[in-house]
């Protein structure tokens, strides 16, 4: 049996910051590859990645299941109880970064596929997506994983996710599906000039005011079924501007989007380049935009994949998990576009943080949900 708690330490201590591999790859290619899993590594554009498949390929049945195990940076590492990397056991946790978001998981579903192909070797295939590219842009993370599937013609029937998606108690909460998210930079130029002399000038700032308060005050719409009110929140304006006779002849906004399944990238694009267009217009000042879509929005509709999750989540752990669609975005985004797809994992409340540290006994619930839903789904 493949004890998750160790191997969660193992990977934690692998310094694995975005883009660095830090070994934690390394590691669970020999985990896999001695319990009989295919291995091959999927690597782009400097990122690290590991496909590895148990099973015929193109298998009518084939379980996914998807993950990371590259951590955002440790911030103050003085600020931190215990060193960042060093898997500290206190009281019940596990401290260090990446044991939350999510060495875990990984650890979690790798061992429950270990133990349940040598256990039960199952009439199907299981296959395992790990990345190294999540917590940053994520252009050569699961979405060369999967590239590399399609050239290769290897196929998920439906995959799960292993992200944390329990906001305080273990099994409460299921994502089947996230919002879109998208950031939009707007460059507003007008004409420096003397404060006293204002006729001379044209003057941005008023302009970006505008700008901002229309697109923030805005009401894309009400919610769905499943989502909640999209949103546009302007997140910066800079001028950098220090003299106080001076009108800046620039200034930038940002703004960033989370829609439902209302939108899309496109359309909302549309819609802000003529809010711009307006302001422009009543006000002189040109306008300049640049658009970055992280992900659309999408939902797998309550079904066959979320009941068997679901129904394995409560036998396991006594709760009857919520199905949602809140959060951020998570690489459920890329895989939606492959085969259904959900996300179940630990409760997420510590990580990104100073001492992030994830409940040991939570591990082994996370695998013995992956166990059972493994052993429900080749039944």
């Amino acid at each position: 049996m493949v004890d998750p708690q160790k191997l969660t330490t193992d990977l934690v201590r692998c310094a694995s910051v975005t883009p660095v591999e830090g070994g934690a790859l390394v590691l669970l290619e020999t985990l896999l590859s001695d319990a009989g899993f295919t291995c091959t590594r999927v690597d782009r554009g400097g990122i690290c990645n590991l496909f590895a498949r148990w099973g015929e390929k193109g298998h009518a049945r084939t379980f996914g299941f998807n993950g990371h195990t590259d951590v955002v940076p440790v911030g103050d590492e003085a600020a931190w109880t215990y060193p960042p990397f060093s898997a500290t056991v206190a009281e019940g946790w596990i401290y260090g970064r990446g044991a939350t978001d999510m060495k875990s998981g990984v650890a979690a579903f790798a061992a429950a596929a270990i133990d349940f192909v040598q256990d039960t070797p199952p009439d199907g295939s299981i296959i395992l997506a790990i990345t190294g590219d999540e917590e940053a842009e994520a252009l050569h993370g699961t979405t060369a994983l999967l590239d590399w599937m399609d050239a290769a013609d290897e196929a998920m029937s439906v995959c799960i996710v292993g992200e944390p998606t329990c906001p305080k108690t273990m099994g409460e909460m299921i994502k089947i599906g996230r919002r879109g998210s998208m950031n939009v930079w707007f460059t507003l130029r007008g004409k420096q000039g003397h404060s006293a002399y204002l006729h001379r000038t044209l003057n941005p700032l008023p302009a970006v005011g505008l700008l901002a308060h229309r697109l923030s005050s805005h009401q894309l719409d009400k919610g769905t079924d499943h989502f909640d009110p999209s949103t546009c929140a302007v997140t910066t304006i800079d001028t950098g501007n220090t003299a106080t006779n001076v009108v800046p002849a620039e200034t930038r906004m940002t703004a960033n989007l989370r829609f439902n399944d209302l939108h899309s990238g496109a359309s909302l694009t549309a819609w802000l380049q003529a809010e711009a267009d307006k302001v422009s217009a009543e006000t002189g000042v040109e306008i300049e935009m640049k658009v970055r879509i992280s992900g659309e929005a999408f939902v797998t509709a309550p079904g066959p994949l979320s009941d068997l999750v679901a129904a394995s989540v409560e036998a396991e752990t006594g709760v009857t998990p919520e199905l949602s669609t809140t959060g951020g975005t998570s690489d459920a985004r890329f895989v939606k576009s492959h085969c259904p797809v959900v996300e179940f994992g630990l409760v997420g409340h510590r990580m990104h943080e100073v001492d992030e540290r994830v409940w040991i006994e939570d591990i082994h619930a996370l695998k013995r949900v992956y166990s059972r839903i493994l052993k429900s789904y080749f039944a």
